[in-house]
């Protein structure tokens, strides 16, 4: 597992699209699994869960990306990756979840 977390400003919508739009865009076998969004009040919570397949790993490898936001505060971004290790008691070859997040932090 591979983790990235930033703090963003600007528009909400607009990062979201951003990422959606980059991920989709950075390999043919990139696709968008599902989302969710939340509201409470003034905060917004949206959840996006990615899938490829890793060359590397010759498995499919998982993002999910978080954005979160209360008001008109800093836009919180979470980005973690799995599903790139071959082995059965642990982690091995996990290039293939570290080259995922790679494309997430070029977009950043």
């Amino acid at each position: 597992m591979a983790k990235l977390e930033r703090t963003l400003s600007g528009s909400f919508d607009s990062w979201l699209d951003r990422i959606v739009d980059g991920i989709q865009n950075s390999s043919l076998s990139a696709t968008l699994e599902d989302g969710s969004d939340f509201c409470m009040g003034d905060a917004r919570c949206s959840v996006r869960v990615f899938e490829r397949y890793s060359f590397s790993g010759s498995n499919r490898v998982s993002m999910n990306v978080t954005l979160f936001q209360s008001g008109d505060g800093p836009i919180f971004l979470s980005g973690i990756t799995s599903g790139g290790s071959q082995a059965v008691f642990f982690k091995f070859n996990t290039l293939g979840e570290e080259a995922f997040l790679d494309k997430l932090s070029e977009l950043l």
